[in-house]
């Protein structure tokens, strides 16, 4: 028998099974944002009768035409602004009271844990009467707080549980050494812990950010101003005004998504870091 033979691998229906898996997860993916992305090279005539092939014309001026206008940057501001104070005040909140549930005991800890992995159960939706009470009483209609505020409570569960697996996981040698030579709790979730989880906060980060600068229900009710819209609601009142220039709607959809895209491009190392986390113990 030759070496070939010898050390030749027996197939594995399984890798064949997860590779056609994922390469049918990929094709659900990427199809749509490239029917999008060549859409808006069309004219409108060319997108009806091809909509998802090359196009035979390349209308550039249909992308110049957003880049160029006001409007578009306004709606990118405002989205970008929500969405940066979205994501700084949960990385605050939810990382000091993920440290809290991950290395201070006391009394209700395990209640208030489970209490807060409730939020995961409750749909926004059925929220949106008394937020609107509870914002308007602060005086916060209509600001971009009114906007970050909820959305910083509805991600905040899912923000410290993430958070916490992964603070649980720095060795516990690390706080007790540290607190014989007399440092706080503080200094070290300031010096110790903060610096060894960033890729967990790049990963807390880019869910929060694609979750804020996509939503559309909690600024369609806390905002009505047309200065303050954000992206999804702008492109509501692009689509009521374009109502039949589809090939502009597909070129300020892709335009306005593209922000989210390079943002989970450039964070990938540090989500799947921060999502396998935890997951191998040696």
């Amino acid at each position: 028998m030759s070496n070939a033979e010898t050390t030749r691998t027996p197939f594995d229906p399984a890798v064949l099974f997860k590779a056609s898996f994922l390469a049918v997860v990929a094709i659900f993916v990427l199809v749509p944002l490239l029917a999008t992305l060549l859409g808006g090279f069309k004219s409108l005539g060319e997108l009806r009768v091809n909509p998802f092939g090359l196009p035979r014309h390349w209308e550039w001026q249909n992308y110049a035409d957003i880049l160029f206008s006001a409007r578009y940057w306004q709606l990118l501001r405002n989205s970008l602004i929500i969405s940066t104070l979205t994501v700084t005040l949960t990385l605050i909140v939810a990382s000091m009271a993920a440290f809290t549930f991950a290395h201070i005991k006391f009394y209700g800890s395990s209640m208030l844990l489970s209490y807060l992995t409730l939020g995961l159960l409750f749909p926004a939706a059925t929220a949106v009467l008394p937020l609107f009470i509870k914002v308007r009483d602060l005086g916060l209609l209509d600001t971009y707080l009114g906007v970050a505020l909820p959305q910083v409570a509805f991600s905040l569960a899912m923000s410290v549980l993430l958070l916490r697996r992964f603070f649980k996981d720095i060795p516990y040698e690390l706080l007790e050494a540290a607190l014989v030579d007399g440092c706080s709790y503080i200094k070290f979730f300031r010096y110790v812990t903060l610096p060894l989880s960033r890729p967990i906060l790049a990963t807390v980060g880019t869910i929060t950010f694609v979750n804020s600068w996509n939503a559309y229900l909690l600024p369609l009710v806390m905002l009505n101003t047309d200065a303050l819209y954000p992206w999804p609601l702008g492109i509501m009142v692009y689509q009521g005004e374009y109502s039949s220039e589809w090939h502009l709607i597909l070129a300020f959809i892709t335009l306005t998504i593209l922000p989210t895209i390079i943002l989970f491009l450039l964070a990938q190392k540090h989500i799947v870091a921060g999502l396998t986390a935890g997951a191998v113990k040696g």
